[in-house]
């Protein structure tokens, strides 16, 4: 190193400083990195994920919880508790019954983008394809992002296999 032993110390300070700043500014990526290996159905029943409780209710019944699992990618557009009490009184105890899993299974599918996890900075007006087989109707209005009349309330969740957004409104094909 130098010859100057003041100057060596000082120099292993600032190393030993550079090195404690590298590894701390390295743990919130590392963090994000385990929260990502948890695919869309671990991430929508894990902390802070309460308030779509109603959602993943939905889907046991349907039996789309295996599907959501799958290596997608998906962008899962999530009605809020607050969005299935907005449905008419008993719509959502009707749907929740055995003979009616077909017609869940669809409006559930139709929540679902197969093939692309889009963050909301990348939607613009646009279309998207459902799991369901119909087209979902995307619009950005000042920096908002609205699907087929649900306004996203909460965008970006990643996942190891997709996104989710949650939004206002359960959206019916």
């Amino acid at each position: 190193m130098f010859r100057n032993p003041l100057i060596n110390r000082a120099m292993l300070v600032l190393l030993g400083a550079g090195a404690l700043l590298a590894v701390s500014a390295a743990r919130p990526a590392m963090a994000q990195n385990d929260d990502m290996k948890k695919d869309i159905v671990e991430t929508a029943t894990g902390p802070g994920m309460e308030q779509v409780t109603t959602l993943v209710q939905a889907l046991k019944a349907a039996d789309l919880v295996d599907a959501l699992k799958g290596p997608g990618p998906f962008t899962v557009f999530a009605p809020t508790n607050e969005a299935f009490n907005n449905l008419p009184a008993g719509t959502l105890d009707d749907l929740m019954k055995p003979e009616n899993k077909d017609k869940l299974r669809k409006i559930l599918l139709f929540h679902v983008h197969q093939g692309d996890a889009i963050s909301a900075a990348d939607m613009k007006d646009m279309k998207l394809s459902t799991m369901e087989g119909k087209k979902l109707k995307i619009k950005v209005k000042d920096g908002e992002v609205w699907v087929d009349g649900a306004k996203v309330v909460k965008p970006d969740i990643m996942c190891s296999n997709g996104t989710i957004h949650w939004i206002d409104k359960v959206l019916m094909p």
